[in-house]
Parts: C-alpha cells; structure tokens; sequence
C-alpha cells in the first residue's frame, strides 16, 4: 500500500530521526532474517539468510540461497567467503567499498546527520506496511560514492524493515528484513571465520 503522509502524525523528521537514534543506544545485538535483491536494467539478482550485527562493528550475514556466502566483519576487517568456488576475499574496513560495510555503524554510533546532508519523510517512495515510516536520506559526497538516495522503512518499533539504496545509474539495491530480534546472546567466534584449508585467499589493499 502507499500511505499518504497525511495518515501518520505532525512528527518532524527531525524528532523522528532522535527517537530512532535513541531507540538503538540500549541495543547490543540484532539478529534478522533478509532479502537482498539487485536490479539493474531489465535483471534481477536476489539473494537470501540471516544476519547478526553487534556492538563494536561486528556483523556476521549467512546466505543460505541461491548460494551459500558468508560476509563476516570483526569491525576492523571483513572476509568474504564462497565455499563454492573456494575462495576468501580479504580487506580492511576503510579500504572495503562492499554496501553491506555501511550497516556495521548500526548499533555502534547509529548517527544519521554523518552519512547523510539531508533527510526526508518520503512514504510514498516505497510499497510498505500502513504503519511505518519512510525516510530519505541523500548521502554526504554523494556523486562520489555513486549513490544517489537512500531509502529507509521503519517500523513503530523502530526496526528497520526495509532499506533500499538508489544508485547514480538507478540501479537499486534492496535489503527487507524480518523476524529481527533484539539484544540475543553472541559470541566473538561468530565475527571471526578461519577458511577450510586449500581455500584461495585474495588480500585487496
């Protein structure tokens, strides 16, 4: 459904953007279950698992289909981990230019004024659920990343649901979540991921 922005209250975007920044200082771990889709022209890549981010910049996501993949960050580092082609891709988190290295800040330093120069209440940009919310943020240097807009549903609890990124060629790149659950147990071993011996591994510098 496309939900006027009539419907919800006189919220302003920026006591919005407080109360969902607020709503993530008492977190210290989020489990979910996603779909990831590309689209680019008149093809469409989508990809599915689960993820778990915790403090410290730590994220560990799981693809389970069509591929098995495993995209590990330790906050310092991220590996990237095809058992299919036996192959490890190795890089620091500054050098990494991967679009799932931005959501490691999610419960770290959650501060949307830093990635983004301005934000939006944009809910008739996306199909989404009548209760939530739309925002659109229009990221810093923006030209130079490639990415164009940014688009974020949140639902009353303040859980993302969904984030879809624009790029300058308008492709797009669409992460939904679901069955999130907040503050489960993890242990470091699951942000660490030695490969199986006779794996190819590509440091990119």
């Amino acid at each position: 459904l496309f939900i006027a922005p009539s419907v919800f209250s006189d919220t302003t975007v920026e006591a919005y953007v407080r109360q969902l920044q607020a709503s993530y200082k008492g977190v210290q771990s989020l489990k979910a279950d996603f779909t990831q889709s590309y689209e680019w022209g008149n093809r469409n890549r989508v990809e599915k698992g689960s993820v778990i981010f915790a403090r410290g910049g730590r994220m560990r996501w799981e693809y389970e289909k069509p591929q098995d993949k495993l995209f590990v960050s330790d906050g310092k580092h991220v590996i990237l981990y095809v058992p299919e082609a036996k192959q490890m891709t190795r890089s620091s988190v500054k050098e990494a230019e991967d679009i799932r290295v931005p959501f490691r800040l999610l419960l770290s330093r959650l501060d949307l004024h830093k990635v983004f120069d301005k934000i939006e209440f944009a809910d008739d940009a996306l199909e989404h659920d009548a209760d939530d919310r739309l925002l659109r943020g229009y990221p810093k240097r923006g030209d130079e990343s490639g990415i164009h807009e940014v688009l974020m549903e949140i639902t009353p609890q303040f859980d993302i649901r969904q984030l879809e990124v624009v790029y300058a060629d308008r492709s797009r790149m669409n992460f939904k979540f679901s069955a999130t659950e907040k503050n489960v147990s993890v242990s470091p071993d699951m942000f660490r991921f030695t490969p199986p011996e006779g794996t190819e591994i590509i440091d990119q510098k």
